[in-house]
Formats: C-alpha cells, structure tokens, sequence
C-alpha cells in the first residue's frame, strides 16, 4: 500500500525567515533561539532566495576565525545555499524524503504559485512516517 501522505500533513506554516543581508550573528541567535536546524532566506519582497543551516554557519565562523577575520561582520549571503530545492503542498512525503536523503538536506521550503507557505522538515517527514505506520499497525490489528 503506497504512502499518500502530502508535505501539507505534516508542514509548518509560516516559518521564521531571515534577510540575506541580516547578520549571520543574528541568524545564529535566531538558529539556536528557536532550536531549529536552519533558516528559510528570503528577499525583500518575500521570495526564496537560500537556505541557511547549522552547518553553513559553523563553516563561515571557522573560515573567519581560522583566516583571522571577524565573524561578526558576516551577512547571511556569506553562508546561506542559493541553490534551492523545494516542494509544495501537495507533494508525497515519501518522494520530498527520498530527494532530501539524497541532496542530505534537512529541510525544504514548500513554495505554492512562488510564495512561501511553509517549510517540511527531516523532523516533520520522520513524525509523519511514524504516525502512518502506527496507524497501519493498528489497522491490521483491528481487521484481524
């Protein structure tokens, strides 16, 4: 029986987001604020424009500290990932996972007609894997 659970079952609606010309000082705060895995960055006029992780981040503080540099005037378009992969709401969780593990990116922007409308992460995708095979379990066991 094949999974048709959508990325809409499982999204967050209205994920925080931050400017590429914010500071990756601030991104940080608000990274690990908020215990997120990363950030959603968007431009003026709310378009995708990256993603920034935990990692990018980590990477871009090393760099400068190691070439001596200050990590404090570091904007988010130093560190974020310009090359975007999305989804959309309707979209199959288990096809949105499948390109996740594959690119090892933990999150995606879920973009309908370009807007931002959420964001789906690994943590969402595995939640709702589990609550699936919960419920099939349990349906097998009520028909038996």
């Amino acid at each position: 029986m094949p999974i048709s659970i959508r990325v809409s079952d499982c999204m967050h609606r209205n994920p925080l987001t931050i400017a590429p010309t914010d500071s990756l000082a601030k991104a940080i705060s608000t990274i690990v604020e908020n215990k997120l895995t990363g950030l959603t960055v968007t431009d003026a006029s709310g378009a995708v424009v990256g993603i920034l992780s935990e990692l990018d981040c980590i990477q871009s503080v090393l760099n400068a500290l190691y070439n001596e540099g200050d990590p404090q005037h570091l904007q988010v378009q130093d560190a974020m990932q310009d090359e975007l992969n999305t989804c959309t709401a309707g979209d199959n969780i288990v096809e949105v996972a499948q390109s996740m593990v594959t690119t090892r990116q933990r999150r995606r922007p879920v973009l309908e007609a370009g807007k931002l409308v959420g964001q789906v992460s690994s943590n969402n995708i595995l939640w709702a894997l589990m609550e699936h095979s919960r419920r099939r379990v349990m349906e097998s066991r009520s028909s038996s």
